[in-house]
């Protein structure tokens, strides 16, 4: 009889339970969301191979408990027939996770899924020294705690006032939570060292004098197991596709060239130092 390759299952999403020949299979979820059909597949996988349940983790994952060892591969092949793939566990980056972002919500200022489906397209599954994971949120509401993972990237309006479209109601100045707005003599004047980038200005103004560009806030080191720690912001704001993957790009080769097996983004950081990090994470930024 061959011998049974754990690791290789792990790698592939199969979680070994602590019954014997019994795993835990992690599949793969692109920022939270499921199809319809999606969802048919694994009840019905889960009811065939499993024992009847399913598992929703934290990290918007879903994992199929009691899957056999001998069954292991009619599982995959069942799941694929569904548009479902099973996920991977282990030094590798992981699950991207978002929130519905501007697509749903009205808080939303990006398009978290379209970020998390390319996020997931460029890196998910890479071999790293250890997990890594990204969190996608699309605003200062930060329902997907941006800060608790390896990159966290948070939703942003760059928000300039239209003088023409404006009838000094006030409403903007009302809105700002961070003060960083005031009506005086018939002008909006913005305080941009205090603004958080919310578009809440924006999105309570009547007649829509304020131009709007998506735009994005990058957080590094964010740690919440064992360990817990926030992930800090060290650039200025992301204003482009194409600036963000330069910057995550980046990120995640430094932690790819620098780090230890066993060794988390943070303490990487932490070893390595902050003010290298950043000279790196600023080289991309700048282009």
């Amino acid at each position: 009889m061959a011998k049974t390759d754990y690791a290789a299952l792990k790698k592939g999403g199969f979680m070994r339970q602590k019954q014997k020949d019994n795993f835990s299979l992690r599949l793969a979820v692109v920022g939270g969301t499921l199809t319809a059909e999606n969802l048919r597949k694994i009840a019905e996988v889960a009811e065939k191979y499993g024992d009847g349940h399913v598992h929703l983790t934290s990290r918007q994952g879903v994992e199929i408990p009691f899957v056999k060892l001998q069954d292991i591969d009619e599982v995959k092949d069942s799941l694929a027939q569904g548009g479902c793939e099973p996920g991977v566990c282990g030094p590798r980056v992981r699950t991207v996770t978002a929130c519905q972002g501007n697509a749903i919500c009205p808080s939303g200022n990006i398009d978290t899924y379209h970020i998390a489906k390319e996020l997931n397209d460029r890196y998910f599954g890479r071999e790293l020294p250890h997990k890594f994971k990204f969190g996608v949120t699309g605003c200062q509401n930060n329902c997907l705690k941006a800060e608790e993972n390896d990159v966290g990237i948070k939703g942003a309006a760059q928000v300039t006032w239209k003088e023409d479209a404006c009838i000094q109601c006030g409403v903007c100045e009302k809105a700002c939570r961070e003060k960083a707005i005031k009506l005086e003599d018939n002008q909006v004047k913005v305080d941009y060292s205090k603004c958080n980038f919310c578009g809440r200005c924006a999105k309570s103004c009547p007649t829509d004098a304020w131009d709007v560009k998506e735009a994005y806030l990058l957080s590094f080191g964010g740690t919440f197991g064992n360990s817990i720690s926030k992930g800090e912001s060290l650039l200025p704001l992301i204003t482009s596709e194409e600036q963000l993957f330069r910057v995550t790009d980046a990120a995640i080769q430094f932690f790819d060239d620098y780090g230890k097996a066993g060794e988390r983004f943070k303490f990487t950081i932490d070893r390595v130092g902050k003010d290298h990090l950043y000279e790196v994470l600023k080289g991309a930024y700048d282009g």
